[in-house]
């Protein structure tokens, strides 16, 4: 029985079928975000609009995980909360799944940022 246990083994490493279990427990489950159109900008104060569009930044989100920005076309990945850009003119931008229709940037040093992006419209 070990003998059957430890070839099993091997040949699961051997296909990559063992590496499967601790790169889904690392980040999560591979998910996707809502479709639609998500408006990004920094919260405002008191003496001024509530809300700064940051130009460039906001997107609409599509089928596979596709997005489309002022930029072009690309792809994205969500595992657990961790949201990444893959793909296209965003690419390497990350952030951080706060709310079920909002995600938070997050800076180079894995800190969160100030800027959000919230889902204004559905899909069309």
């Amino acid at each position: 029985m070990t003998i059957i246990l430890s070839a099993l083994v091997t040949i699961a490493t051997t296909a990559g079928l063992a590496t499967t279990a601790p790169l889904a427990a690392k980040g999560g489950l591979l998910k996707t975000m809502p479709h639609g159109s998500y408006q990004c900008g920094l919260p405002g104060d008191a003496s001024g609009p509530p809300w700064e569009p940051v130009p460039g930044a906001s997107f609409r989100l599509a089928n596979a995980s596709s997005y489309r920005s002022e930029g072009g076309r690309g792809t994205y990945l969500l595992k657990g909360d961790e949201f990444i850009f893959t793909r296209g003119p965003l690419k390497g931008t990350q952030y951080r799944r706060t709310g079920p229709n909002e995600l938070q940037i997050i800076q180079p040093d894995g800190s969160l940022g100030k800027q959000l992006c919230v889902r204004t419209g559905g899909s069309r």
